[in-house]
């Protein structure tokens, strides 16, 4: 993983390895396409404990190979584009990177994980009494009259 700069970039360390498959053909249309299946475990930081954990990623997609956008409407409905150079050379790692890419959550939360007792426990009604405060409106109040 350490290979993937990009993809370290987000993670909360980089060790481990991505197991990957790769398939190359034609679908019925008579598209080239990519089909690219990886899993790995990414070690990513829980935004509700801000403790790092490692989440198993898992990628399956049908990348339309295509040389030009006007190429893209000749796709099938299940592929997604990718736009590749006029001498039709690939960075698989590129691929690869991009796709574990797409599949990491916006906002990571371990399942594991609790919320803090302080945040969960309902007040007391001390507590409640403290937070009463005066209200930042009454002076509005008091201009009105």
């Amino acid at each position: 993983m350490a290979s993937m700069p990009r993809l370290c970039g987000m993670l909360a360390g980089d060790a481990g390895e991505v197991a990957y498959e790769l398939e190359f053909g034609r679908d019925d249309l008579g598209m080239a396409y990519l089909d690219v299946r990886a899993d790995a475990p990414l070690s990513v930081t829980c935004q509700r404990s801000l403790e790092p954990f490692v989440l198993p990623v898992s990628v399956s997609s049908r990348l339309g190979l295509i040389r030009s956008e006007r190429e893209e409407s000749g796709l099938s409905p299940e592929s997604e584009p990718l736009l590749v150079d006029e001498d039709g050379k690939l960075a698989m790692a590129d691929v690869i990177e991009d796709e574990l890419l797409l599949a990491l959550p916006l906002v990571p939360v371990n399942p594991d994980s609790e919320l803090p007792e302080e945040v969960t426990r309902p007040p007391s009604e001390s507590e409640a009494g403290d937070e009463r405060t005066e209200n930042p409106f009454a002076v509005l109040r008091e201009l009105k009259k």
